[in-house]
């Protein structure tokens, strides 16, 4: 299969993509590279450091499924630019599909957030309830949505609602809160936790990538569906670390009310199950830790390294 994979370069995409590698398909990554390259030459491998945003820039022909991972991810980097948080997480989604129908791709893969729910009291949020977005992200994932909904009679559409996602990978993120919570507890002996009882889905880095093979194999399967399984606290998450990792667990307030438990039964309804979880998150981040494979350094936290880019007129 010959696939396009956008965000290709990122905390997700790069394994994602050396996956795709593995089982043989033809790729094509298409990456901005504001965080790098983490990918190592294969054959079958093309990477296209280009801006989604330049969609005569990115080649269609031939592709047989687009995935589409790019965006500006995160509350505090969609805040730090809302014109580029608009621009790349929903124009540009508007401008990919529209190149993909036009070149017959069959399939168009698309990760939004299961943050696009906002605050929900019901004890299983399923993806038949209501979306109310809090941030400018979260607005920016719903609608972009939307747009690819609008086309879904033109080709075969699916949404992934991913929870936080955790564990090693090539291009790491340390603002993830299980990845977050570890290596504070591995550098500082101390894990601060804001606020504490909001409930939050997560799901594992390799389940997320399992997730994408699953649909891939099975185009049918359109629609919108949760990816999420660990549904606990952030305290439980520290406390989780805190049990592998000598640490104090210092609670503060926090201005971030979100709390949801995400149903994940429609996916599971589909044949997937999920083979990892946050213990295996917080054992993959000790490990690269402990190996020298991973630090506390700047361009692990999105912000940061964003910050740095706008600073530099790089945006």
């Amino acid at each position: 299969m010959k696939i396009l994979l956008t965000g290709g370069c990122g905390y997700v995409g790069t394994p994602l993509a050396q996956r795709l590698i593995e089982l043989g398909h033809e790729l094509t990554v298409v990456d901005v590279q504001w965080f790098g390259n983490y990918l190592k030459p294969a054959k079958g491998l093309k990477v296209i450091q280009a801006d989604i945003r330049e969609v005569d820039n990115i080649p269609f022909d031939g592709i047989d499924s687009v995935l589409h991972l790019a965006n500006v991810a995160n509350d505090p980097c969609a805040d730090l630019n809302s014109k580029l948080n608009w621009e790349v997480n929903t124009l540009a989604t508007m401008f990919l599909v529209e190149k993909a129908i036009r070149h017959g791709v069959k399939q168009f893969v698309y990760a939004s957030s299961g943050s696009v729910y906002g605050v929900k009291e019901e004890p299983e949020v399923t993806e038949e309830l209501s979306l109310v977005p809090i941030s400018d992200y979260n607005k920016t994932k719903m609608v972009s949505e939307r747009v690819l909904l609008s086309y879904s009679d033109k080709i075969r559409t699916t949404i992934i609602r991913p929870a936080t996602i955790c564990g090693y990978s090539p291009r790491m993120r340390l603002d993830l809160s299980v990845n977050m919570l570890t290596m504070q507890a591995l550098t500082k002996g101390k894990i601060t936790v804001f606020g504490g009882n909001q409930t939050r889905p997560n799901i594992h880095l390799q389940d997320m990538i399992r997730v994408y093979e699953h649909f891939l194999a099975k185009p049918e399967l359109t629609g919108i569906y949760n990816a999420g399984f660990d549904n606990i606290s952030i305290l439980e998450i520290a406390q989780m670390a805190k049990a592998r990792i000598p640490a104090e667990i210092i609670v503060t307030e926090s201005n971030d009310p979100r709390s949801y438990r995400l149903s994940s039964k429609k996916l599971l309804a589909t044949g997937f199950s999920p083979k990892f979880g946050v213990k295996d998150g917080i054992q993959e981040v000790m490990e690269a830790y402990k190996a020298g494979k991973l630090k506390d350094q700047e361009d692990w936290y999105n912000i940061r390294t964003m910050k740095g880019l706008a600073a530099a007129g790089k945006l």
